[in-house]
Parts: C-alpha cells; structure tokens; sequence
C-alpha cells in the first residue's frame, strides 16, 4: 500500500524549506500541486523531478477516487499547496479524510504556515488561541462576528488584502475599537511587515495606504471573560 505525504512549502523565503521535505518529493511517485506553476518553480530550485499533477479546490471530489486507488495499489504522493501547510485553507482535507477511511497511512510534515510567526510577534497571549481561517465573504459573515464578539481566547484569521481596511471596521464595530490586534503582511518575505494597535488605530493605518499588498494575517485579541 502506498502513503500520502503532505508536504509544507515555503509561504516566503525558500531557505524555510526543510531537508526532510526535499527528500519526501523526491521519493514519491506523485506530487499533487495546488498551483503547478508554483510548485515547478520549488522544484527547480531544489532540483526535484517527480511527476506532478494538478490538486485544486475546482476538481479535488473529482479526483478522489482515482487517486485513493492509485494510493492502494502502492503509489506514495505527495500534496503540496501553493504556500504554507496544505489543508489549512487551502485543498487536501478531503484526501486525507478519505485516505484515513481507506486505510491509507497519512503523514504531515512539520513546516512553515503564516499564522504561528504572525501569532508569536502579535505580543498577544498565544498560550490559548483560535484560529479562524477566512471569514465569510457575504453569506453568514454578520453572524461569524457575532460569534466572535464572545470569544475570550486570541482569535487569528487570514484576510485579503483588498479586504483588510473593511474587516478591521467591522471588527472594531463588534468587538471594541480598543480591541488590541496585530496585522502581519508578506511573511518570510522580503517586506514583512507587523503592525500592532488597537482595531481602531489599524483601521485607520491601513485606510491611509493607497495599496494593501501581500498576504494578510490578522491577530485579535480576545474579550474579557465574563
């Protein structure tokens, strides 16, 4: 039977790969690529030759079966996505859902994902936290912050750029405009960048800025318990 590797990639610098990750791509028999460009990229660089496939949110259902018989049959993969540790907004938790129900042995690699540096230089507790992910688009986003207006722990959420300014008005809204927070931009990358405040003050900074580039973690700090 074969095993299914999820393997981090760099979000920024590529110093930040592991050596245990180099070797695992190399020996698989298939590299499953959020973003094939991307990973050939990493792959050149590292000097990897195996055989890639395309493994996105558009046709990961359509996939699944086929793969989880190649997996059985004795083929080792290897999932990678664009940036940080796939399955963590990002595809591969149906594959490892339905490798587990297989079967399918399951490793992951410890490896580079934005949110615990982001959570680190917030100077916020992170003995406890919860992490978000994205926060609803439209449908259910009123009654996400809702959710949040009671939560005690450090909350970290992952934004774009283009809704940054919006969602820090709308937190300030619900939670407090005194509310500490912590917005950390391009990690491992050469413009990082953390900027700290309170959800007022961040609105403010980030609404003044012509163009928000980068991608966006945001760190709140959570409310009084009651």
């Amino acid at each position: 039977m074969g095993k299914l590797f999820i393997v981090p990639s760099p979000i920024g610098n590529l110093e930040d790969m592991t050596l245990r990750a180099i070797r695992v791509l190399k020996e698989a028999d298939l590299i499953l690529a959020e973003d094939t460009r991307t990973t050939a990229r990493l792959l050149q660089h590292f000097g990897i030759t195996t055989r890639m496939h395309s493994h996105h949110q558009h046709n990961e259902h359509k996939v699944l079966g086929p793969l989880i018989e190649k997996l059985l049959a004795g083929q080792s993969m290897a999932v990678v996505s664009e940036a940080g540790t796939p399955g963590i907004s990002d595809p591969g938790f149906l594959l490892v859902r339905e490798c587990l129900r297989a079967g399918v042995e399951v490793e992951c690699l410890p490896g580079a994902t934005a949110f615990v540096p982001a959570l680190v230089c917030s100077g916020l507790p992170c003995d406890r936290f919860v992490f978000e992910g994205f926060l609803p688009v439209k449908k259910g986003r009123r009654s996400r912050l809702g959710q949040l207006a009671g939560e005690t722990r450090t909350m970290v959420l992952y934004e774009s750029p283009y809704r940054l300014v919006k969602t820090l008005g709308e937190l300030a809204e619900v939670l407090g405009p005194e509310r500490p927070a912590s917005v950390s931009r391009e990690i491992s990358k050469v413009h990082e960048e953390h900027v700290r405040g309170t959800l007022q003050e961040l609105a403010v900074v980030f609404g003044k800025r012509s163009a928000i580039k980068g991608e966006i973690t945001l760190v709140v700090g959570g409310g009084e318990p009651a």
